[in-house]
């Protein structure tokens, strides 16, 4: 069983710079795929970014040379810088952790933070 807890959401102007942090329980962390989503009201959830138990890290094209996915293992922790942030950025995101890679490249994962709100003003 792996629990999920974000924080580092808030609201910030467009072009300005949040980092989440997702702690996660369990002493087999180094070992799952940790990735980030988010959902606007209205809208699908969304893959924002992965990285496997490698380091291998994968960006949905929106974020892309804005946002970096990192983890640190030895601190069970995931983290997600985003920089240059647009109003279209305004989203609940949660932190996701799946022992396959190829399940949160599928939209879906094992186990799910509570989220936290990212809100960009322009």
């Amino acid at each position: 069983q792996v629990q999920l807890v974000e924080s580092g959401g808030g609201l910030v102007q467009a072009g300005g710079s949040l980092r989440l942090s997702c702690a996660a329980s369990g002493r087999t962390f180094s070992s799952y795929a940790m990735g980030w989503f988010r959902q606007a009201p209205g809208k699908e959830r969304e893959l924002v970014a992965y990285i496997s138990s490698g380091g291998s890290t994968y960006y949905a094209d929106s974020v892309k040379g804005r946002f970096t996915i990192s983890r640190a293992n030895a601190k069970n922790m995931v983290y997600l810088q985003m920089n240059s942030l647009k109003p279209e950025d305004t989203a609940v995101y949660y932190c996701a952790a799946s022992r396959l890679l190829v399940t949160l490249a599928r939209l879906s994962s094992d186990y799910w933070g509570q989220g936290t709100q990212v809100t960009v003003s322009s």
